[in-house]
C-alpha cells in the first residue's frame, strides 16, 4: 500500500504522463527548455519535502524542502505551483484529506510558514507578474531577502496567498478551499479508460472553465482568454469526450508559440492527488 508521500510523487508523475495537454510537457512533448525527464526527475527530488509534510512537518519547511528537491535537475522550475498545491493537501491527510481540513490547514500557517515559502525561492526561478507598489517589498522573486518584510508585516502564508489573488490560481486554491482540485478529483474517478487519458481530458476540461494565469501572466489577457475558448471548443462538458486529433493539434500549436498553462497543470496535479488518496482511481 502506498504512504501519503507516495500518493503524492505518483501524482507529479501521472500528470506529466498524461498526454495530449495542450502546452504542457507530456511524454510525446518537450518544451524548448524543459523536458520529459526533468519532469520525473523533479518529481522524485520532491519525496523528501512531501515525506516532511505527511510526518507532521509545517508546510513551509516542508514545501521549501520539496522545492529544493525538485529544483536539483538541471531544467529549473518544473513542479512548484503543484507543490504548493500538494504539500498542505499532504498536510491535511494526516488527519482526513477534505476540504474543511485542507482549509484548517492553511488558515493554521504561520509567518514562519510565509518566511519559508519566500526561501523556497532561492532554489529556483518562477515566472510571476509584477506585484502592486504597495507590494513591491513583498514580490517573491526577492526570495528569502523579503523575508524581513513578511516578518514586520507579521504575514502568515495564508494572507500572502490572499494577497495574490485574482492573477494567481494557485493561491486562488487556498483561499477557496481548494476547490478546483477537489472537482478534478471527482472528474478523474468519474471518467473512464487509462489514467493519461483520463489525466489530459480532465486538464482540457479545467482549462475550458478558467483562463490560465500563468499563460495570462507570461502572454497577457487576451491570449489566456483565447487558450480557453479553444479549449472550450473541444472539451465535451462532464463527458469529458473530445476529438483527440483536434487537442493533439491544439497541443502542437501552443508548444510552438511557447504557450504554457502550467497553472491548470499544476490543479491537474493535485486533483490526481486527492484521488489516489481517496482510492478513487486504482493503479
Amino acid at each position: 500500500m502506498r504512504s501519503t508521500a507516495q500518493n503524492a510523487e505518483l501524482a507529479l508523475l501521472l500528470e506529466v504522463a498524461g498526454t495530449p495537454k495542450p502546452g504542457n510537457v507530456d511524454r510525446h512533448r518537450d518544451l524548448a527548455d524543459l523536458r520529459f525527464e526533468h519532469f520525473l526527475a523533479g518529481a522524485v527530488g520532491a519525496s523528501e519535502g512531501l515525506e516532511l509534510a505527511a510526518d507532521g512537518a509545517s508546510v513551509g519547511p516542508a514545501f521549501e524542502r520539496a522545492v529544493d528537491g525538485m529544483a536539483a535537475q538541471k531544467g529549473g522550475n518544473t513542479q512548484f505551483g503543484a507543490l504548493l498545491l500538494l504539500v498542505p493537501l499532504v498536510c491535511a491527510a494526516r488527519e482526513e484529506l477534505s476540504q474543511p481540513i485542507a482549509e484548517a490547514v492553511v488558515r493554521e500557517t504561520t509567518v514562519g510558514d510565509a518566511a519559508a515559502f519566500y526561501r523556497a525561492f532561492d532554489h529556483v526561478d518562477v515566472g510571476v507578474g509584477d506585484p502592486p507598489a504597495d507590494m513591491e517589498p513583498l514580490d517573491v522573486r526577492r526570495g528569502s531577502d523579503a523575508v524581513p518584510a513578511v516578518r514586520e508585516r507579521g504575514l502568515t502564508l495564508l494572507e500572502i496567498m490572499e494577497r495574490s489573488v485574482p492573477g494567481d490560481d494557485v493561491a486562488r486554491e487556498w483561499v477557496r478551499g481548494f476547490e478546483r482540485s477537489f472537482a478534478a478529483a471527482e472528474r478523474l474517478a468519474d471518467a473512464d479508460g487509462p489514467i493519461s487519458e483520463r489525466t489530459a481530458a480532465v486538464f482540457l476540461s479545467l482549462l475550458a472553465e478558467r483562463p490560465d494565469t500563468l499563460v495570462a501572466t507570461r502572454h497577457g489577457e487576451d491570449a489566456a482568454r483565447e487558450v480557453t475558448e479553444r479549449a472550450a471548443e473541444l472539451a465535451d462538458g462532464d463527458a469529458l469526450e473530445t476529438d483527440r486529433d483536434a487537442v493533439e493539434s491544439f497541443a502542437d500549436d501552443l508548444v510552438a508559440r511557447g504557450i504554457n498553462p502550467g497553472t491548470t497543470a499544476d490543479v491537474t496535479a493535485a486533483g490526481l492527488f486527492v484521488a489516489l488518496e481517496h482510492e478513487a482511481i486504482e493503479l
